[in-house]
Formats: structure tokens, C-alpha cells, sequence
């Protein structure tokens, strides 16, 4: 039997409690258990405890790492002789290569072009090396199976295989023994992995626990995967939280979600924004996109959750350029970023009187365009585009509102 059949058919064995509880063995001294921190805030807005289950303090910055070391270290020895090769934007590559350094086996990471620079850093500071190939996921993840195939290394899927998954739910034996009387658990699902995980270790002692998983809205493959009863593509997923952006259910995750996860709902840009500010203003967590679903699908319908609940947060590594952007747009989704373009006379202290106005309704002015040569404009106008940090909805309206009481024309 060659090494490639051998991994075939122990990736499609059924995954048992008995496997989280030997994958939670080989991780001892290797992964941490991460805290589980109350969030009184998301308490209040539910009507019930609320958890935050936090792995992206984990070593590397996400749960990644458990399911790639359980993977590597099962392992022949002649199959780590060979090396391992993976393909990820981030988390996976970075578990990946801590684990391959960690159990002395050598790695290579195809990653997109485009990846963020830090996690190409990260992922070469733990040992891997780092190849950039194609624009997209998708492209990278065909390079490395080719070269898996040419060199004979062995191919680290993210989430398709039984290792991958037992190493995952771990974190869902962590979460019974850190809070016993959990009655539902929100995990956000991309591929699957650590989905199915946490429903295989909690199902199997607590069937009572209701498990809910969370795709962004642009990338959500699984509610018409598991209407369709196979795993069906989403073309052109688009979402800000790239650790669930995947366009296809992995088959072996795939069969244990539409088993035992009772629900999958789906998240807004705008909410996955506002979960992310929530998550760094109230709990001083710096959480990715990913990682914040749990707690945008608590904003989006508070009510529908039994508590107590755990909100699985699965990742925190998220590019500070990036970070700037989505902290914006979730202020400006929480009515506390405001945009406006407005004409007024071009005249000397024409901005001063503006901005007077302004000062009245305590708005603070981030940014100011100006602009005096459009051939939109009259010969005596002016534009002016401003950045203001308002306060809410209300202070919103209010600003709109003392802007035309003093006679500006506001552009939509």
C-alpha cells in the first residue's frame, strides 16, 4: 500500500470521541488551553451568560495548530522523511509550520501573492518554507498538491481529514470542562474543521448542547451544501474574513456537521465589522473577522440563543492595514463614523464657519477634503468632503440636521 492510500483511508475513518481524546493527549505541553473569558456586555444584549472561548491566544493565533500537530505527528516515519507541504492565506500555514518545527519535520507553505506580510513572516519565523503562488486560494492550493505529487511529500489539507478534526475538538473537550452548564456553542465554519470537531467531542458527552456555525453571507457554501445533501460550490466567495472564506464543504467535515450541528446562520459584512469593534472595545480582545462571527451572530439575533452561551473566538491574526479598515467600517455600521460632501461659498472663512457649526454638536472632525477646481462647481463654490466620529445613529441625524438648519446643501 503506498503512502498516499494509507493517508486516503485514515483521512475518511469515522471521527470518535475517543480520537479528540487522543488528539487532546498528543497536544499536552504543545497547544494551550485558552481562556474562557465572560463578556457582561453580550450577557446584557442576550438575556443569559455569554462565554468567549479564546483561541486566538492560542500559539500561533488560532486554533490551527492543534489539528496540524495532531496530523503531522500521525505521521509514518517515512512519510515525515518526505516532508509535508501545505497551501493557506494564514492561520493553517502558520499552525503548519510551528508544528512541522515543533516535531522535526521539514515544511514548505505555498501561500497567495497577495497574502498579508505579517503572516508570511510568521509563517517563515516558525521554520516553513515559504512559496508565493497565484492570486487566490484556490491557485495556491493546486501548487502544493502539485508539488506534493512531484516530491512526495505529504499534502496538510486544512480541514478534510479525520487528524485534522480530532485535533480541533479539543477545544470543544476544553469548553465542557470550562463551562459545564454551556447550552449552546457558536463556532464561525469555513471548510468545516473545527466545526465538526467541537460537534463530535461535545455531541458525544452532551447531546443536550446546541452547536450553531456561522459563514459570512458572501461565502456561505454549507446552507445550500446541506439543503443539497452534498457539498456544493459557492463561486466567487467574497467576505473580509478570509479564515472562512472557503467555497466548498470538505467532505469528511461535511458529513459530521449535517450530522450533529443543528444550525447554520450567516453574517453580514456589517455585522462581522461591528462583532470585531465589539470584541476589541468591550472585551480589549483583538479578534479576525473569522474569529468575531460567533459574537456578530449573537448581534444580529440576540434572542435566539439558550444560554449559557460559548462563542468560540477561533482566530486573531489579522493585518494591521486591514484592522484600520474594518475598525472604520464598523463604527461607520454602528452609526459612529460619518461621511459627508456638502457645496458652500468659496470665500475666506467660509471652512472656519463650518466647522463652528460643527463644534456645536460636538462632532469630531477626523478628515477634511477640499476642493475648489471641479468642473462641476460654480465659479464661487466650493466642496468639501468630511470624516466625522459621531457618536451614534442620533447624533448622526442630529449632525445632519444642524448642517442644513445653517443653510449647507448636503450631497448624497
Amino acid at each position: 500500500m503506498s503512502y498516499s492510500t494509507a493517508d486516503s483511508l485514515r483521512s475518511l475513518r469515522p471521527v470518535t470521541l475517543d480520537d479528540v481524546r487522543g488528539a487532546r493527549k498528543m497536544l499536552l505541553g504543545v497547544a494551550r488551553v485558552t481562556a474562557m473569558e465572560g463578556s457582561r456586555h453580550l450577557s446584557q444584549l442576550v438575556g443569559a451568560p455569554v462565554h468567549l472561548k479564546c483561541e486566538n491566544l492560542q500559539r500561533t493565533g488560532s486554533f490551527k495548530l492543534r489539528g496540524a500537530y495532531v496530523r503531522i505527528a500521525g505521521l509514518l516515519p517515512e512519510e515525515r522523511a518526505a516532508g509535508v507541504v501545505a497551501a493557506s492565506a494564514g492561520n493553517h500555514a502558520q499552525g503548519v509550520a510551528l508544528a512541522s518545527a515543533l516535531l522535526g519535520v521539514r515544511a514548505t507553505v505555498f501561500m497567495p501573492q497577495g497574502a498579508p506580510l505579517p503572516k508570511i513572516s510568521a509563517t517563515r519565523e516558525y521554520g516553513a518554507e515559504v512559496r508565493l503562488h497565484g492570486q487566490v486560494v484556490d491557485e495556491t492550493l493546486a501548487a502544493a498538491q502539485e508539488h506534493a505529487e512531484r516530491t512526495g511529500a505529504v499534502f496538510i489539507h486544512p480541514f478534510d481529514h479525520a487528524d485534522i478534526i480530532a485535533g480541533q475538538g479539543t477545544v470543544g473537550l476544553e469548553i465542557l470542562e470550562q463551562c459545564p452548564e454551556v447550552r449552546t456553542i457558536i463556532v464561525g465554519i469555513g471548510g468545516g474543521g473545527l466545526a465538526a470537531g467541537i460537534a463530535v467531542a461535545v455531541k458525544s458527552v452532551r447531546p443536550d448542547v446546541r452547536i450553531v456555525g456561522v459563514q459570512a453571507a458572501g461565502a456561505a457554501a454549507y446552507p445550500p451544501s446541506l439543503a443539497a445533501g452534498r457539498p456544493v460550490a459557492v463561486a466567487n466567495p467574497v467576505t473580509m474574513a478570509d479564515g472562512i472564506k472557503v467555497g466548498r464543504p470538505g467532505d469528511v467535515p461535511f458529513g459530521i456537521i449535517g450530522e450533529l450541528v443543528d444550525e447554520v446562520r450567516t453574517v453580514s459584512e456589517d455585522e462581522l465589522s461591528a462583532a470585531l469593534l465589539l470584541c476589541l472595545e468591550r472585551a480589549k480582545l483583538v479578534v479576525e473577522p473569522a474569529g468575531a462571527s460567533p459574537v456578530a451572530a449573537l448581534l444580529s439575533e440576540p434572542g435566539a440563543f439558550e444560554g449559557p452561551v460559548v462563542a468560540v473566538l477561533s482566530g486573531g491574526n489579522v493585518d494591521p492595514v486591514l484592522l484600520e479598515r474594518i475598525l472604520r467600517h464598523g463604527m461607520a455600521a454602528q452609526g459612529r463614523y460619518l461621511a459627508v460632501r456638502l457645496r458652500l461659498t468659496d470665500r475666506p472663512g467660509a471652512l472656519a464657519t463650518l466647522l463652528g457649526v460643527l463644534s456645536v454638536v460636538d462632532v469630531n472632525v477626523l478628515d477634511v477634503s477640499h476642493v475648489r477646481t471641479d468642473p462641476r462647481l460654480g465659479l464661487t463654490e466650493a466642496e468639501v468632503e468630511l470624516h466625522l466620529e459621531t457618536k451614534g445613529p442620533a447624533h448622526c441625524a442630529e449632525v445632519g440636521q444642524a448642517l442644513r438648519e445653517a443653510g449647507y446643501t448636503v450631497i448624497d
